[in-house]
């Protein structure tokens, strides 16, 4: 039996997503709830894998099992078993076509800034910092560059091991409420620190220090170097996975910070 689930999770006390040898990550604090429900060894398949200090309201995953358990066994047994920074959303039998990574149409992270002069007190490891105040409009022309399919090799760590760096960006948003900047992004699929780099690229022009036309040079230019740095984990939320029809999941973007 096949078995998707919709997980959320705070990523601060973790190594990432992908299980470790002797480190805490959510991959294996999962199998390790899952396989007690299971009473046998489980392995999980997920849509993105994120990385140490990043979190999740919309992550999906998937596994294989012989047991036989209802949905709300799935649910509340699974939880049992974990830590209060992790928990099981729902549960769905899915046909054995289904891959949480392979089958998903598109990602979309948030990216969440406390827009102020002195550092946030609350949240702090749930939302990145920024000191001087942020243009959204600014940001907003800079993002249109952004979409469409095209190479982000700008914007791809060093230890990215995808093929190519082509990518398709369907949707980046950027908006305001009170102190709080969000930044929204949408693609098909992302290369690792993608998402990062754009928030810290966006972020130097929100701040008046380059030009909107300046994201089109650095997706030009295809070179890591020319981008700003990378913006801190904390910030950032893998938020909803699509799927084409049958694979109709619930999307929970309801997030404490707005």
């Amino acid at each position: 039996m096949r078995i998707a689930l919709g997980i959320e999770y705070n990523g601060h006390d973790y190594y990432g997503w992908q299980a470790q040898q002797q480190l805490p990550t959510i991959q294996g604090m999962l199998e390790f709830a899952l396989s007690k429900v299971a009473n046998e060894s489980i392995t999980l398949f997920c849509a993105g894998r994120t990385d140490a200090g990043v979190h999740a309201t919309g992550q999906v995953v998937h596994f294989d099992s012989h047991a036989k358990r209802n949905m709300k066994a799935w649910i509340e047994g699974t939880n049992s078993h974990l830590p209060n920074s992790i928990a099981v959303r729902w549960a769905e039998a899915v046909d054995n076509s289904f891959h949480a990574r392979f089958s998903a149409l598109s990602r979309r992270y948030r990216y969440f800034i406390f827009n102020h002069p002195t550092r946030p007190a609350l949240f702090n490891t749930q939302i990145a910092w920024h000191y001087y105040h942020l243009d959204v409009e600014l940001m907003q022309q800079a993002a249109s560059y952004l979409i469409g399919e095209q190479d982000f090799s700008s914007f791809r760590s060093s230890q990215c091991m995808a093929k190519t760096a082509m990518r398709n960006v369907i949707d980046v948003s950027i908006a305001r409420e009170a102190h709080i900047v969000q930044i929204t992004i949408e693609a098909n699929a992302f290369l690792h620190h993608m998402v990062r780099n754009i928030a810290g690229t966006l972020i130097k022009i929100g701040s008046n220090l380059r030009p909107p036309e300046w994201m089109a040079e650095v997706l030009q230019a295809k070179d890591r170097t020319i981008a700003a740095e990378t913006a801190p984990p904390q910030g950032l939320y893998l938020t909803q996975v699509k799927y084409p029809s049958p694979y109709i999941f619930p999307a929970d973007n309801s997030l404490i910070l707005v």
